[in-house]
């Protein structure tokens, strides 16, 4: 019945609810192959091209758990177009930037547009697709338009920079965004919590401050004095413990913290977590160590990286295939596994290695995300109801988020000090761990769940 119900206006539906995502990711990792260039025209070294990528992480991972909640209360569709329009003024802001502070500020409001954007298009999908085969399919669909934007970027990147000038980044948001905007308005119909009764301004404004200081000391707690350091840790553990307070004692919470508690959902961020940790820390990793140690330019750079993403894509039925039969559990596994396998080999070939033997590393990188990315996604998606999915999306992407915001601050604060073999190391660490957690906990009754409700894309 699920397979019938697939009709064209299903797929233009699912066209305009993730043009949001794409148009966010597409930016995202675009910007990280053209730090070189930017720091040329506008200085500021090193810390300079941190801030380029963290104004936007810091804010993006603050905006994400109240924008769930905000289009859950006011609606799905409306908090979406909001977040387009910003994202698309703070675009054009970063393109005409006369300076390195201008440039940061913007950023920031783009980070800002993204975090009202992202979480809403998956919960707008899980609203649509009511049925479990159905929403498993707009979930993978989710993953293809995340692997796909991830693929697309550094390519536009590299191509833009050396080309017509890393503005030009910014610059084609615009006509992608107003597209979006029309797409949004003629095909997305709004959707809400119907038992959504009020905005939790206690819990927003702590988990808000929360995020904002630890992502900003664990990005840039190795630059700053200890005295300020420890002040901005002490200040995200009252914000912390105060959310968790006010949460526990919330008729309607923000954050249902009783959800945490199950192995499964808990198993799913962790695994979603330690992906973009591994993922978006080797990035920049290997972005370095081309451009700087083997002379690449930023095009070259970027259609190395192809493999990865190209074989997430190829991937995609063979998971479908595994996640149906053997549930979400093997499938996770394998996927952080083959992760791990890829960078070690990297670590151990080295980036002055022939290009070919580290594209075999880029390769299990790409099987071990396709495994991995849309059964922990489902998995972290069943564990609420659909009413709720506008919080569980948000939740999904804090945990992507913030793999990646620690995973760039650690992966590079190792690749500084030990070199980039040890940071690799490093990362292939992470995988392991959570492969370890995902065998704990993904089993039993959560397993049996996952396969009937997720994994049937």
């Amino acid at each position: 019945m699920g397979t019938n119900r697939i009709t064209c206006a299903s797929i233009v539906t699912l066209v305009a609810a993730y043009l949001g995502l794409f148009v966010g990711l597409v930016d995202a990792n675009a910007v990280n192959l053209a730090l070189p260039a930017i720091r040329a025209e506008l200085g500021g070294g090193i810390r300079g091209a941190q801030w380029t990528i963290d104004a936007y992480n810091v804010v993006f991972a603050a905006m994400l758990l109240p924008s769930g909640s905000l289009g859950d209360r006011f609606g799905r569709r409306a908090v979406l177009r909001v977040g387009l329009m910003t994202f698309i003024a703070a675009s054009m802001s970063c393109a005409a930037a006369p300076s390195l502070p201008a440039l940061f500020a913007a950023r920031a409001v783009q980070g800002a547009g993204a975090g009202l954007m992202l979480p809403q298009g998956l919960a707008i999908a899980a609203h649509a697709f009511p049925d479990a085969v159905e929403r498993a399919r707009a979930t993978a669909a989710w993953a293809i338009a995340a692997a796909t934007s991830t693929a697309l970027g550094p390519v536009l990147g590299g191509i833009l920079t050396d080309t017509v000038g890393w503005r030009y980044i910014f610059w084609v948001n615009a006509p992608v965004g107003v597209f979006a905007l029309l797409m949004t308005s003629r095909y997305l119909s709004e959707s809400r919590d119907p038992d959504s009764d009020g905005i939790d301004l206690p819990g927003q404004t702590f988990a808000v401050l929360g995020l904002a200081t630890v992502t900003l000391v664990l990005v840039e707690g190795r630059t700053m004095s200890v005295v300020l350091t420890s002040a901005l840790a002490v200040v995200a553990a009252v914000a912390v413990g105060l959310f968790v307070w006010t949460q526990r004692g919330a008729a309607k919470p923000m954050l249902p913290l009783g959800l945490l508690r199950s192995g499964q959902l808990a198993a799913a961020l962790f695994a979603t977590f330690a992906m973009t940790f591994g993922t978006y820390g080797m990035l920049m990793v290997n972005s370095l160590a081309f451009q700087q140690q083997r002379g690449e330019t930023a095009l070259a750079t970027a259609a190395a990286f192809l493999p990865m993403p190209l074989t997430y894509l190829a991937l995609i039925p063979v998971v479908n295939i595994v996640a149906h039969r053997a549930g979400p559990k093997l499938a996770m596994i394998t996927g952080l596994w083959l992760m791990a396998a890829g960078m070690f080999g990297s670590a151990a070939a080295g980036p002055h290695a022939d290009i070919g033997l580290l594209e075999v590393g880029f390769v299990l990188i790409g099987a071990g995300l396709a495994f991995n990315t849309g059964p922990a996604v489902g998995l972290a998606m069943s564990a609420m109801p659909p009413a709720r999915a506008g919080l569980a999306s948000g939740v999904v992407n804090l945990a992507r988020l913030v793999g990646i915001t620690v995973g760039i601050a650690a992966l590079g604060t190792v690749m500084a000090l030990r070199g980039v073999g040890t940071a690799l190391v490093a990362g292939g660490v992470v995988e392991l761990v959570a492969a370890v957690v995902v065998l704990r906990w993904v089993a039993g009754r959560s397993e049996s769940r996952g396969r009937e409700e997720v994994c049937h894309a």
